[in-house]
């Protein structure tokens, strides 16, 4: 959470902190490290009530509904029904990006051929660019 501060950052917080707080930083900071405990043991016991309500063994990151849906109430029949319409538009896609990159490779391969079956220039200066029309007012 705190990776992305400097340490000018962070002691700027902290002299914030002392600002704000005074003398009761300390135990404002073993208050604010006792919720974060009872927040953990509170999570890891939800945890385990729901692991044996469920039967199932319950990580914390089965909980985020898309996983919790997909690994307990779906079966893989289910869910293969589900991925079928996107499996049949993502193959259509896959050929679509195939037969283009096919495509663009055989006009690289004709640019390159034209490009070699061109005459060489006789002469090696650059060949005369002609010079821009000048138009005079003449009243």
């Amino acid at each position: 959470m705190l990776d992305n501060l400097n340490s000018w950052e962070f002691i700027g917080l902290l002299l914030i902190a002392l600002l704000i707080f005074g003398e009761r930083l300390p135990k404002v900071i073993g208050d604010g490290m006792r919720m974060l405990r009872g927040l953990r043991a509170m999570a890891t016991n939800a945890t385990g009530d729901l692991s044996k309500e469920l039967g199932t063994d319950i990580k914390l990151e089965d909980l985020n509904p898309k996983a919790f849906v997909r690994k307990h109430l779906l079966s893989e029949e289910d869910e293969a029904a589900l991925r079928k319409p996107l499996t049949g538009i993502y193959d259509d896609l896959k050929g679509e990006l195939s037969t283009a990159g096919k495509l663009a490779a055989e006009t690289k391969a004709n640019v390159n051929a034209m490009a070699s079956a061109t005459p060489a220039s006789t002469s090696s200066a650059p060949a005369a660019t002609p010079a821009p029309a000048r138009f005079d007012d003449a009243t």
